[in-house]
C-alpha cells in the first residue's frame, strides 16, 4: 500500500504540540479520532443512551470512546481533557503517590497496554477504569461521582464489544462489574447533588455517550435503567424497595405541558417503558398478578 493509500486510511492524528503530564511531567501526544469522510456511520441507539456505528468498508469499526480520556503513558494518570491541566496542586502529591497502585491494577485486568500508540478497545476500556481511580482523589468542584459514572459505564461497553471479539478472555463478566459499578454511582450522583453534597458542573458532558449529551434528564434515565438492570435480586423486599426508588428517579422525567414536550423523545419513549417494566415487576412481586 502506497504511503497515500496509507494516508487515506487514517483513522486518528495525534496532536502536534506534546502534552506535559502535570503529575510526573512526562510529555506524550494525544490521540483523536477523524471523524469526516465516511469514518463513523451513526448505528442504533440502545436502551442505555449508547450511540453504535456501523463498520465502514474502507475504515472498518471505529468507537469514538476509545479516545475521550486523556491518560498519561508513564504514570497513567488519567481524566477527562478538560481537568487534565487543571488539576489542583493539592492533589497532584496524592495522584503521584498512588502511581504504582494504578499500574498494578490496571494490569491486573488488561495485559500490555500501550498508551504511546494507537489505542485498542483495551486501552479504551482501561482509560475508563485510571479515569474511575483518578477520580477518587479529586473533590466535588471536579464533579467526581458523576465523572466515574460515566466512565464506568463506558468500560462496560467496550468491555462488551470486546467481548463480542473474544469470547475466551471473560469480558463480559468484567462488563457486568463494571455496570454495577455504574449503578452505585449513578444513584450516588444523584443523591449527593441533591443534598448539596457535590454540584454537577454546567461544563460536564453528562452524555452518556459522546455523540449527544442528554443532560440531567439523561442522567435520571440512566440511572433508574441501571437500578431496574443491576439493583437487588436475592432479597424480594430489597429489589421492590430498589425498585420504587428507581421509579421515583424515572418518573421525574414525565412533568407535565411544556416541560414534558421539551423532553427529547428518545428519552421520554424509552423512560416510560421501563417505568411501565418497573410497575409490572413490582405488582409481580408483591403477589397482585
Amino acid at each position: 500500500m502506497s504511503d497515500q493509500d496509507q494516508e487515506a486510511k487514517r483513522t486518528t492524528f495525534f496532536s502536534k504540540n506534546p502534552i506535559v503530564c502535570p503529575v510526573c511531567e512526562t510529555s506524550f501526544y494525544k490521540e483523536d479520532l477523524l471523524s469526516g469522510g465516511g469514518r463513523l456511520i451513526a448505528g442504533e441507539l440502545t436502551e442505555e443512551l449508547h450511540r453504535t456505528y456501523e463498520p465502514s468498508k474502507k475504515y472498518g469499526e471505529l468507537f469514538p470512546l476509545v479516545y475521550a480520556v486523556l491518560v498519561c503513558p508513564s504514570c497513567f494518570y488519567a481524566v477527562y481533557p478538560q481537568d487534565f491541566l487543571e488539576i489542583k496542586e493539592e492533589f497532584i502529591e496524592a495522584l503521584r503517590g498512588q502511581t504504582d497502585r494504578r499500574v498494578e491494577s490496571v494490569s491486573l485486568v488488561f495485559k500490555d497496554l500501550d498508551f504511546t500508540s494507537y489505542r485498542g478497545l483495551k486501552e479504551g476500556a482501561a482509560s475508563y477504569f485510571l479515569a474511575m481511580m483518578c477520580y477518587d482523589h479529586l473533590d466535588r468542584h471536579y464533579s467526581p461521582t458523576l465523572k466515574r459514572a460515566l466512565s464506568a459505564l463506558r468500560a462496560a461497553w467496550l468491555l462488551d464489544s470486546l467481548h463480542r471479539k473474544d469470547f475466551s478472555e471473560n469480558y463480559d463478566y468484567l462488563s457486568r462489574l463494571f455496570y454495577r459499578k455504574a449503578r452505585f454511582f449513578y444513584m450516588q450522583a444523584i443523591e449527593m447533588a441533591q443534598n448539596g453534597q457535590e454540584p454537577l458542573e454546567v461544563n460536564v458532558n453528562f452524555g452518556p455517550d459522546l455523540d449527544k449529551n442528554y443532560g440531567y434528564d439523561g442522567l435520571l434515565y440512566v440511572a433508574g435503567l441501571l437500578e431496574y438492570k443491576y439493583g437487588p435480586r436475592k432479597n424480594t423486599e430489597k429489589r421492590i424497595k430498589s425498585l420504587e426508588n428507581a421509579k421515583r428517579i424515572v418518573s421525574k422525567l414525565f412533568g407535565t405541558g411544556k416541560a414534558s414536550k421539551s423532553k427529547p423523545s428518545a428519552i421520554l419513549d424509552k423512560a416510560r417503558e421501563l417505568y411501565d417494566e418497573m410497575n409490572k415487576e413490582i405488582k409481580q412481586l408483591q403477589g397482585q398478578d
